[in-house]
């Protein structure tokens, strides 16, 4: 018994969705991700599954009671969409204020639905959208890197007497010195206590430029206890 036609259809959409997604896992690996290539391959292929499953699947069982209705191919690949989440979910690391892995569960979410594409017969848009995302990845990688070689990101704390300096006069000093500030966080002193009060400043500036004539200017500023950062 030979397979039929139908059968290869499948075996051939599987096979695709296993090799686009792979295409874009093997950038992952390359780069050392927590999630590479075997699992994009499987996500795709997996995705892909339940979308031939979705349209071929029940063609036997629909065939023997026509007067069935209400049935929906697409209710079962939209669980897939909704599940990935949880996979992507954990390939995201925090390590203080920085977060990692975003784009791995980007590019994961993005291959389940290359694989459900791919699973409804779509070859085109798979292909157009594999491309496109390993182009992202390679190229928006190299231009963020190069971004991130121009200006860098540090933190700051400011130790100042409570209600004596105000914190745009704190701003100042550093805009004058070319700092911009991207966030502000504040520990106000207990209630009715003259003590101090503690900034804590997200500030970017150029790579090349050193913090070290920012402390000075604000040591010299009156009110000013303390400047520091922490590694």
């Amino acid at each position: 018994m030979g397979i039929d036609h139908e059968t290869w259809v499948i075996i051939i959409r599987l096979m695709i969705a296993g090799g686009l997604s792979g295409l874009i896992g093997l950038e992952r690996e390359v780069k050392r991700h927590p999630a590479g290539f075997r699992t994009h391959l499987l996500v795709g292929v997996g995705s892909s599954l339940m979308m031939v499953l979705s349209v071929f699947g029940f063609e036997s069982y629909l065939s023997t009671h026509p007067n069935l209705t209400g049935f929906d191919p697409s209710r079962l690949p939209s669980y897939v969409v909704s599940g990935i989440g949880f996979l992507g979910a954990g390939t995201i690391l925090v390590h203080g204020v920085t977060v990692r892995g975003l784009t791995t569960a980007a590019s994961i979410w993005v291959v389940a639905g290359i694989g459900l594409v791919v699973g409804i017969g779509m070859y085109y848009v798979a292909i157009f959208a594999t491309i496109l995302v390993i182009l992202s990845l390679i190229f928006l990688n190299k231009w963020e890197n190069l971004f991130m070689k121009v200006t860098k990101t540090q933190s700051l704390f400011i130790l100042a007497e409570y209600r004596k300096i105000t914190l745009s006069s704190i701003i100042s000093v550093m805009e004058d010195e070319g700092i911009r500030v991207e966030k502000i966080t504040v520990e106000d002193p207990p209630d009715n206590e003259d003590t101090l009060i503690k900034y804590h400043f997200f500030v970017v500036m150029p790579s090349s430029r050193s913090l070290i004539p920012i402390y000075d200017r604000l040591a010299e500023t009156e009110y000013v206890e303390k400047v520091y950062t922490v590694d």
